[in-house]
């Protein structure tokens, strides 16, 4: 199977979700879920100070359960973008302070 066929968009309330697998998993856009869930209109901001938040709180860094992994972007192009797997995304939503996280979380095994 080539590398985009791996790629695949999925859909939670409406918001689309970029994930791709790797090394046999779903991983997923880390932006794409904070979106989802906080409709943030800067999610990538949001994940920036959320790591530092939760680094400073928990001593724990976020990015060491992420990868760099290329994903497809609105313009078309592939770009190097955080990603978690189906774990990884579940200790990430922990963070999230949102009521859609449970219904995120139920979609999420359901398509991880």
């Amino acid at each position: 199977m080539d590398e985009i066929s791996k790629n695949k968009i999925a859909i939670f309330q409406k918001k689309e979700i970029r994930r791709v697998e790797h090394n046999g998993e779903w991983w997923f856009s880390v932006v794409d879920v904070i979106e989802a869930l906080t409709d943030s209109k800067n999610p990538r901001d949001y994940w920036y100070k959320m790591k530092i938040r939760v680094k400073d709180e928990d001593g724990f860094e976020l990015s060491t359960i992420c990868r760099q992994l290329k994903l497809e972007s609105s313009d078309g192009k592939k770009y190097q973008t955080d990603c978690a797997n189906t774990e990884g995304i579940f200790r990430i939503i922990q963070s999230i302070p949102s009521p859609k996280a449970e219904p995120f979380k139920r979609w999420l095994a359901k398509v991880g």
